[in-house]
């Protein structure tokens, strides 16, 4: 129990984002095979849904969204900051700070990671890992979402009985950006309201928030 404790956050959002997947999947498929039977054709099982391009497109145009989110978010805060946000750091601290302020190197304490002891590449990889992940995953998800996205609009359009489009073709074309900038533009939005929001309102208790008595004014101060 103590291992749930210890670990309850990451595992409350990994069961939530389970339910949700899940949840998508069944309402997916009943949508799916009512415009299947409309058209006169057969509906497909549970299976056949999760694995084709019209399911794998909606799951990848959303992960993409959310990672490069987290990734302008991450690289942004380094340089920027926004006065009286908890979501921001300190004003004076703008930029990757010294090796003494981030413990790196020869400041490396005992209990460091390795690598963030180390120098050269290592140390410079460690440094930026979580930028390098964070964007790694962006980019394979925008990938996963153009491939499986050219899929499912050449299948509407074989339909339709007008030629398929080229991978190029399709991730120009309107139709890519009008569903890809639709789910950017919330993101931005989302984090937007985060940063001036968090300025002047409260959650007692929550790390996302400033301590309820602390100034407007104060930044990177978090509760």
């Amino acid at each position: 129990m103590r291992w749930v404790r210890e670990n309850s956050l990451a595992l409350a959002f990994l069961v939530m984002f389970l339910l949700s997947l899940g949840g998508q999947a069944v309402a997916g498929l009943l949508e799916y095979n009512d415009v299947q039977r409309a058209e006169g054709a057969q509906p497909v099982s549970f299976a056949q849904y999760v694995t084709s391009s019209p399911f794998a497109v909606d799951v990848s145009e959303n992960w993409q969204s959310e990672y490069l989110q987290f990734l302008l978010y991450i690289m942004l805060t380094v340089w920027l900051v926004q006065k009286g946000s908890p979501e921001s750091k300190e004003m004076d601290r703008v930029g990757t700070e010294s090796d003494e302020e981030q413990g790196i190197g020869a400041h490396a304490g005992p209990r460091s990671p390795r690598w963030a002891r180390a120098g050269g590449a290592r140390l410079w990889v460690y440094s930026n890992s979580l930028g390098l992940v964070m964007g790694a995953i962006f980019v394979l998800s925008w990938l996963a979402q153009s491939v499986t996205g050219q899929a499912a609009y050449n299948s509407d359009r074989l339909g339709d009985l007008r030629d398929p489009l080229s991978w190029w073709s399709y991730v120009t074309a309107p139709e890519f950006w009008d569903r890809t900038l639709q789910n950017w533009q919330s993101e931005l939005l989302a984090v937007l309201s985060m940063v001036v929001l968090s300025i002047y309102l409260r959650q007692r208790g929550s790390p996302e928030s400033k301590p309820v008595g602390a100034a407007h004014a104060e930044t990177g101060v978090e509760g």
